[in-house]
């Protein structure tokens, strides 16, 4: 393992230095407070900025074509975290441009990519159902074709569609072949949220963020809001739910993001930074406590893929509960990105994009070769 530093060129340096001066001018104060009392994890007008910088474009696509440097890159992902920008679901909407340039016709690129990457445009995930938990193949949201072949008719619903609010679109699984099994059943659309027939309703979390459910009464879409093959979405869904999984390749460099949910880390150690700044460091048990905290944090960050989203959600989950009783009484009162609302936030945190359960169950399956989990109820 190299824990060499990275040398900054004067070029990633000027970079550096124009991001954070940036993102001080629009992550304000009032940004964060409003964010805290919306749970939304999303600014617009943060966002349109970061899409007229130049920053949303340069983050979405490769080197090759205009994007980041692989340093670059790191940097922008630090900077961002640090800044505590209200910034979560970017990661869905790029991830959605990311399959509707790979698999949509060119009609539909033409129609949401720039307006995406200029900020204008947002687009949100509708997988999980009612009745499905984490298995998103499950799916009972219908889609019909009708005789003509141009349109489609969708029927059914979606939870914790988040930010399906501030969206435009949302990258929908459906059900277009019942009798099919069930990996071969499935088509995936883009849905625009402004359709005659769709209907968002609030989801409050326990750490307080706004989700959503999501109705889909006899909406009508054109079908070249139809990504991918009939009955060929898994193929378009699999490396959406790798990406947001992290379960992509990585290459060799060490500078790329090593896990999701990194942002939820640094807003972690920033709190516990902040807390052994002003505890009392020469009680013994404050101080080990401290230090199994970072610890345990240290070895969480560097946990790559898979591995690193199950360690860091844990982490969260045992931290922060020492970390408020280290504080006292007054870490139960809500105390913007403290101990208090991290506290709150570690729940669902080991849920979104699937629960700790199933990724603990993909590594023993897919990296430990233990065989597929057996969830039949146990033998009397």
């Amino acid at each position: 393992m190299d824990f060499s530093e990275v040398a900054l060129s004067e070029e990633d340096t000027t970079f550096q230095a124009e991001l954070r001066e940036f993102l001080a001018s629009v992550v304000t104060e009032n940004v964060l407070r409003r964010d805290r009392e919306t749970g939304d994890n999303f600014d617009e007008d943060v966002h349109l900025a970061l899409g007229a910088a130049g920053y949303l474009e340069r983050d979405w696509r490769p080197e090759g074509e205009g994007g980041f440097t692989a340093v670059q890159r790191r940097i922008w992902e630090l900077e961002i975290g640090r800044a505590q920008t209200p910034w979560f679901h970017w990661g869905t909407t790029s991830m959605v441009a990311t399959a509707v340039d790979k698999f949509a016709s060119d009609e539909l690129k033409a129609e949401v990519l720039p307006k995406t990457l200029s900020g204008h445009y947002r687009l949100c995930l509708g997988y999980t159902e009612p009745e499905g938990g984490s298995d998103v193949a499950t799916c009972k949201t219908r889609a019909v074709r009708e005789a003509d072949g141009s349109t489609w008719i969708i029927n059914g619903s979606k939870m914790f569609t988040s930010n399906a609010h501030h969206a435009q679109y949302v990258f929908l699984i459906t059900n277009t072949d019942p009798d099919a099994p069930k990996h071969q059943s499935l088509t995936m659309f883009l849905v625009p949220l402004d359709a005659p027939g769709v209907d968002i309703q609030p989801i409050r979390t326990v750490d307080g963020d706004r989700t959503n459910i999501t109705f889909y009464s006899d909406v009508r879409i054109d079908d070249r809001y139809r990504i991918g093959e009939v009955n060929g979405g898994w193929a378009v869904l699999r490396e959406a739910l790798n990406a947001e999984h992290g379960t992509v390749e990585r290459d060799s460099s060490g500078l790329h993001k090593i896990a999701v949910m990194t942002e939820h880390a640094l807003l972690l150690a920033n709190e516990i930074d902040r807390i052994a700044g002003a505890a009392d460091v020469a009680d013994d048990a404050v101080a080990y406590r401290l230090g199994r905290s970072v610890a345990r944090l240290e070895a969480a960050m560097s946990a790559p893929g898979m591995y690193g989203r199950v360690a860091i959600a844990q982490t969260l989950r045992d931290v922060t509960p020492d970390l408020m009783d280290i504080t006292g009484a007054s870490s139960a009162l809500p105390d913007g990105l403290g101990a208090e609302y991290l506290f709150r936030l570690a729940s669902p945190t080991g849920i979104y994009g699937g629960t700790l359960d199933v990724f603990r169950n993909m590594i023993a399956q897919h990296a430990l070769g233990l065989g597929k989990p057996n969830y039949s109820p146990p033998a009397r």
